[in-house]
């Protein structure tokens, strides 16, 4: 079997605030946007499609 994890998306600070889907996924494959909760490691999972995001290093996510 091969495995077929599919790696995180990276973002950078211009991306924030993130949501799922992203620009880059295609129509078809589209769910109602939902704005990523980042944890303390940078990583946050879309509840929808399960994609996961990471963000570069050095960017916070920061909350106001």
């Amino acid at each position: 079997m091969t495995n077929t994890t599919t790696p995180a998306v990276e973002l950078d600070a211009k991306d924030l605030p993130a949501h799922c889907p992203n620009p880059a996924m295609p129509l078809w494959s589209s769910h109602p946007r939902v704005f990523l909760e980042f944890r303390h490691d940078g990583i946050a999972k879309c509840p929808y499609c399960g994609t996961a995001y990471r963000l570069k290093a050095g960017v916070s996510a920061g909350h106001h």
